[in-house]
């Protein structure tokens, strides 16, 4: 399952992770932020234990939204190190999120 990823606990679960991290920037409102969540899932099980899946509720969290220009949503992004490697905005299909996520594993 997907983490939940805070203000408070950005800094622990990505910036500070050793293993590849995709954030979901999602909200409740949002539909295609519906549409994405179920893949965002989907990939959170299947990359258990060689990446972080997680994902960050801009209504609640307006700290991590605001220092990255979440702009729109969803928003997408893959850290590495704790740097910013990639990102997707929009809805797109699992293959495409699933792609970048293992260009960060290679």
């Amino acid at each position: 399952m997907a983490l939940e990823i805070t203000d408070a606990n950005f800094e622990e679960l990505v910036l500070n992770s050793d293993k590849p991290v995709l954030v979901d920037f999602w909200a409740e409102w949002c539909g295609p932020c519906r549409m994405v969540g179920p893949v965002v899932e989907d990939i959170a099980k299947e990359y258990e234990g060689k990446a972080v899946v997680g994902k960050v509720n801009v209504d609640n969290n307006p700290g991590i939204s605001m220092k990255y220009g979440i702009r729109n949503i969803p928003a997408l992004l893959f850290f590495k190190g704790g740097e910013i490697v990639d990102k997707q905005i929009g809805a797109v299909p699992k293959s495409v999120l699933a792609e970048k996520l293992a260009k960060q594993l290679a």
